[in-house]
């Protein structure tokens, strides 16, 4: 067995038998590959708009390529045995192929999946090489590949630096067990120096600890930049009404998250990340060895600001900025 397998089993060590919602449905138009209907199998970690975007990007990917299938979506809800569980019922529910959206689904999703030689199609995963999900970037592992989020860290730093010109600490907060956020982490701390910013990082285990460590992190930093850690996206609405309170900026990581309060980001596009992954899936239905396809990393940025939420707290955006971004202000406030 491969060795990255075998490291990769040990994530999903626990399992737990509970009750599990979902939906299937059938979509894409004429396959090219004989007319035949796959069954796929949609794994999400949690529930927040960026892994929405991805998913409904998947599909779109497959609809491009007509492949026609009868897709099952399942949510984790960020529930690590859920998340096993799902994993393990798409196989033997003998699905054609898997996709695992954010890093802790598409591991579920290969160690169920390895074994009965069900190919995987990962999306949303920051770190593939760091989450055994990949040889390198430009060697698949056997039975798995798909699309990097690895953040674009240093256009987000220029963009705070240009907004903040006087700002010295950025924090982050992070779930110590997401091995995205970990990764992502150690990017912003080798470099933050280059652009003047001191880091200070608070690392949680679950979303009962937000609160508190929120409550302390504003009392250090004169802004915040949030990643794709999902159980902090999960609960952004909190992050968000403790450092408006506080008036120490947040920055997302991409549109949505400034959609719902961010004042600005650095960001890539969810619907396009997982538009890629959908068009991995169908060159792999189609017959192309995925052990020949290595994990593609999508690099095209943008930039998004909230006006009003920046607004609220005081903070002027340069028009350098603006005349460059895309205007996402949350729905209540236009």
């Amino acid at each position: 067995m491969n060795l990255k397998k075998v490291l990769a089993l040990g994530t999903a060590a626990l399992l737990c038998v509970g009750a599990v919602t979902g939906c299937g449905q059938t979509g894409g138009s004429e396959n090219a590959n004989a007319g035949k209907t796959y069954k796929i199998g949609v794994l999400q970690y949690a529930d927040h708009p960026s892994l929405d975007n991805c998913r409904e990007g998947f599909k779109q990917g497959l609809d491009e390529e007509g492949i026609a299938y009868d897709i099952t979506e399942q949510s984790a809800k960020a529930d690590d045995a859920t998340n096993t569980q799902i994993a393990q019922q798409f196989v033997s529910q003998g699905m054609d192929l898997v996709c695992g959206i954010a890093t802790p689904s598409a591991q579920a999703c290969y160690n169920a999946a390895y074994e009965a030689n069900i190919p995987v199609i990962f999306n949303a995963v920051s770190d593939p090489v760091a989450a055994n999900l990949a040889e390198s970037t430009t060697q698949a592992m056997d039975g798995i590949t798909g699309v990097s989020d690895m953040l674009p860290v240093d256009e987000q730093l220029k963009l705070i630096r240009e907004m903040l010109p006087d700002a010295k600490k950025i924090g982050i907060l992070y779930t110590t067990s997401e091995a995205n956020s970990v990764s992502t982490i150690e990017s912003y701390k080798e470099k933050v120096g280059e652009y003047g910013f001191e880091l200070v990082d608070m690392g949680i285990t679950n979303a009962a600890e937000i609160p508190q460590a929120v409550d302390l992190l504003v009392t250090q930093v004169d802004c915040i930049s949030n990643m794709t850690d999902n159980t902090v996206v999960a609960n952004l609405p909190v992050l968000l009404e403790k450092a408006n309170a506080a008036n120490i900026p947040v920055f997302g990581s991409e549109e949505e998250q400034v959609g719902n309060g961010c004042i600005a980001s650095a960001g890539i596009d969810y619907i396009d990340l997982g538009k890629k992954a959908g068009i991995m899936a169908a060159r792999v239905l189609k017959g192309e060895d995925i052990t020949t396809i290595p994990y593609e990393t999508l690099t095209e940025s943008k930039i998004t600001i909230n006006t009003d939420a920046a607004a609220a707290i005081g903070v002027t955006i340069p028009q350098s900025i603006t005349d460059r971004a895309e205007v996402k202000n949350t729905p209540s406030e236009q």
